[in-house]
């Protein structure tokens, strides 16, 4: 899966793990936050989102779980590590 493009083609949904308070210091433009603790209670939501999906966090540990927990349930999803390097080549987007 190649992340850098499905983030710069708009493939999918950037989804930021990280807990509200960080997320409202800074997140990707678009992205939407569900915090990791909240994954599986938000399963119905999560399905109906556009996928891939794009996981981020700080630094690729939580999304790395997410990304863990999603797959198992059967959702296309990828672990894009630090929400700067999404932001970085959304950035890249034309």
């Amino acid at each position: 899966m190649d992340i850098e493009k499905i983030i710069k083609e708009k493939q999918g949904t950037i989804v930021d793990v990280r807990s509200p308070d960080e997320f409202m210091g800074g997140n990707v433009a678009g992205s939407i936050n569900i915090p990791l603790p909240e994954i599986q209670n938000r399963m119905d939501e999560i399905a109906a989102l556009k996928t891939p999906l794009v996981l981020c966090c700080a630094s690729g540990g939580r999304s790395g779980v997410a990304h863990s927990i999603l797959s198992q349930q059967g959702i296309n999803c990828c672990n894009a590590g630090s929400w700067l390097n999404v932001n970085f080549y959304q950035s890249q987007a034309n």
